[in-house]
């Protein structure tokens, strides 16, 4: 197990920085729907162009 993580800056193995990957592309993706959303509404409200 030392072996595959001699090759990592992080100290994650593969299989566990493609986990964290997905979990973070999800988060990263939710984030920016909920922003879009938002200023997709503001604009509605009060147009600022």
């Amino acid at each position: 197990m030392a072996n595959d993580r001699n090759g990592s800056l992080s100290g994650l193995t593969e299989q566990e920085a493609r986990e964290f990957h997905g979990l973070f592309m999800s988060g990263f993706i939710g984030f920016t729907a909920v922003a879009v959303v938002a200023h997709i509404l503001v604009w509605l409200w009060r147009p600022w162009l």
